[in-house]
């Protein structure tokens, strides 16, 4: 007889093979880290002596659950705000907190608590997209499970990166120092096509590429970015990840609620792991995933429970139900996504879609020994009937809960055994975990003089690049032709000119941590121009200013909407301490300049005691590298246009000595 370590016998054998076997009274052989045999008791019982034998009587031993996307430290926000559109709730809550308190100690923790309930529930493997992924992996291998951890890159500045630059340059690190790990495979998650650029994208894939991993993103999640990446790329998000190479390598795409048929295509060639998440779907509004088409279509389809602070848990049996109810509901087909096929999506199919069924998913000889016991016969299990095999798919997708798992095993190692946590010290990861939510309890309880929030309570908020080149000179009249004479020299070219006058109102706090807001009336006068004024309202956040000899770099968040209210509405809706009013005249070129694009602007202040003309050359941009250069640039164009140091102002118009009206 042959010698394992261990053997799960007298349980039923939910194989999730491609036969589809099942073992009513079955039993699984480990031999350290594998599945070595899988068969019915009697017959491995005669073939094997085990080190350790388990009883597995009244219970179903199935492949681990699989979680295909999740954000696992954000079980520390779980409960922080519901009942949000998707913008509000992430731009108005879960990035402010996040910049506050997101640090290694609050991933540590967060991805500790979110362990211990995946354990209990019998997740085994997980797929993250976080800040500080050091910590989640850390985490996770302490923990024993098994995860794809990916380091959340974004052109806006994240908890652990100031710019994307650095974001890619952490990322980068991570994967060098995690590669090869035996249960931890990390790697770069470029956040979502609104909050990326082409170069955070292309970049990305080529990381992918070169170490073999899978690249993690959002795709597709809301009608309303669907129809932005539209109107602002001409494709749809799925297809502009096709452009820009998230594709070309493995690639793992949450959500995809609302994939076109011409998506699907595009997903199914390039061999996307697909992965709707029902609860955080449905709490968002997001919609309802097409399961049964990308299952119809062939695609490499998961499940995943998304971030605890938009579900708010992370019960895969939860996600594995809906994933089989919702589909008849919508369909009016009760045959939609049966409940084999719903088991499918967080084991076998769900490891196909993570890249990973070559050793997770299901239980055959030769994969890895991944498995969680479900106890069967509870009072809202029982009783069970045995006439057709299949009905144990039926009973473990509509009967069974997260908290029927027994034990649950990783690489042949116990993690959870009657149903008692063996990696985790449960009651002192609660402690710490409550001790930062009262942190953060303590902040929300003082947000109502928080700005942001109230500006993304109008709506339509978009945010603007993150880091802002300027250079402001006083000339003469004289140095203004020179500087519009300059302009079409040979090597720069004009890509837009126009004139208007605009009149801008700020409004400023004392405290100037709180930022500042700009309502502008701007008026094109420029033969035809649009007749309409346009009328917008800016968030500024606090500037960390870089000063050089010729320029100031100013490092700041900026959020813009439309302003379709009154300016007395606005006044008394944000209440601010003082009011900077000015009005300019401004005529201005956008130019190319050796590649870069600046606009050059030639202002007169109206009412002031210094009127100009003002030159002011200014860019933007959402990388530190690319302001820096641009500083070099703005150098060359001053000293072309004649303009010296001496007239340089390194202020906003703002900053100037100008009439202000007390509130």
């Amino acid at each position: 007889m042959e010698t394992v370590d261990l053997l799960l016998i007298h349980g039923a054998v939910v194989t999730m093979d491609a036969a589809g076997r099942i073992f009513l009274d079955g039993a699984v052989a480990v031999r350290g880290n594998e599945i070595v045999a899988v068969g019915s008791s009697e017959d491995l019982t005669a073939r094997f002596t085990a080190g350790e034998t388990l009883d597995c009587q009244g219970c179903a031993i199935i492949p681990g659950l699989i979680n295909a996307h999740a954000h696992v430290p954000m079980s520390l926000l779980r409960g922080l705000v519901a009942d949000q559109q998707l913008d509000v709730w992430l731009f108005g809550y879960m990035f402010p907190v996040e910049s506050r308190f997101v640090d290694p100690e609050f991933v540590f923790t967060g991805t500790q608590l979110s362990c211990a309930e995946m354990i209990r529930g019998g997740t085994t493997t997980f797929v993250d997209m976080y800040y500080f992924e050091e910590e989640v992996a850390r985490a996770a291998d302490l923990a024993g499970m098994r995860a794809i951890c990916g380091q959340t890159v974004m052109r806006l500045p994240t908890p652990d990166a100031a710019s994307f630059d650095e974001g890619l340059e952490r990322a980068r690190a991570f994967i060098e120092q995690w590669h090869g790990h035996e249960r931890i495979i990390p790697t770069i998650a470029p956040h979502a096509p609104y909050t990326c650029t082409d170069t955070i994208y292309r970049e990305a894939a080529a990381l992918c590429r070169r170490y073999g991993v899978p690249l993690v993103t959002h795709l597709s999640e809301t009608e309303r970015e669907v129809e932005e990446s539209r109107r602002e790329r001409e494709v749809t998000p799925i297809r502009y990840a096709k452009r820009v190479g998230a594709f070309d390598g493995k690639c793992i795409a949450a959500h995809c609620v609302h994939a076109t048929e011409d998506d699907i295509r595009l997903l199914k060639e390039g061999h996307v792991g697909v992965v709707p998440c029902p609860s955080s779907n449905l709490k968002l509004a997001s919609g309802i995933a097409p399961l049964r088409r990308f299952i119809e279509a062939s695609l490499r389809v998961g499940l995943g429970t998304d971030g605890p602070a938009s579900n708010d848990d992370q019960d895969m049996f939860t996600e594995i139900h809906l994933a089989a109810l919702l589909p008849k509901g919508v369909s009016g087909d009760p045959t939609a996504v049966p409940a084999h096929d719903a088991l499918a999506l967080a084991t076998s199919s769900g490891a196909r879609a993570i890249h990973l069924d070559h050793l997770i998913g299901s239980l055959e000889p030769g994969k890895r020994a991944d498995i969680a016991v479900v106890a069967l016969g509870r009072l809202h299990s029982a009783p069970r009937y045995h006439y057709a095999p299949d009905a144990l798919y039926s009973h473990l997708v509509y009967g069974a809960r997260s908290a029927d798992v027994r034990d649950v095993l990783v690489d042949g190692r116990f993690l959870l055994r009657n149903q008692q946590l063996l990696t985790i010290d449960e009651d002192d990861v609660l402690r710490r975990a409550q001790a930062i939510a009262n942190r953060i309890d303590v902040f929300l309880a003082a947000r109502e003089d928080n700005l942001l929030d109230k500006i993304l309570a109008i709506g339509g908020v978009q945010q603007s690049e993150i880091f802002e080149v300027q250079a402001k000179a006083l000339i003469d009249p004289q140095t203004a032709e020179r500087v519009i004479q300059a302009l079409h020299e040979s090597d720069i070219t004009i890509t837009k000119a126009s004139e208007r006058t605009q009149y801008d109102t700020y409004f400023l706090w004392d405290d100037e941590e709180r930022g500042r807001i700009r309502i502008r009336e701007d008026h094109r006068t420029d033969p035809g121009a649009r007749v309409e004024p346009k009328y917008t309202i800016t968030l500024m956040a606090p500037a960390q200013r870089g000063e050089y000899r010729m320029a100031v770099l100013f490092g700041r968040a900026r959020y813009t909407a439309l302003a379709d209210r009154t300016l007395r509405f606005y006044r008394e809706y944000f209440q601010p301490d003082r009011i900077v009013e000015i009005e300019k005249r401004r005529r201005r070129w956008r130019i190319q300049y050796r590649d870069a694009d600046f606009a050059v602007n030639l202002d007169t202040l109206i009412g002031h005691a210094r009127p100009g003309p003002y030159l002011e050359i200014k860019s933007r941009t959402w990388s530190r590298k690319d302001a820096e250069h641009k500083v070099e640039l703005i150098g060359e164009l001053l000293r072309r246009f004649g303009v010296s140091e001496d007239a340089l102002i390194k202020q906003e118009y703002v900053e100037f000595e100008t009439a202000v009206v007390e509130r």
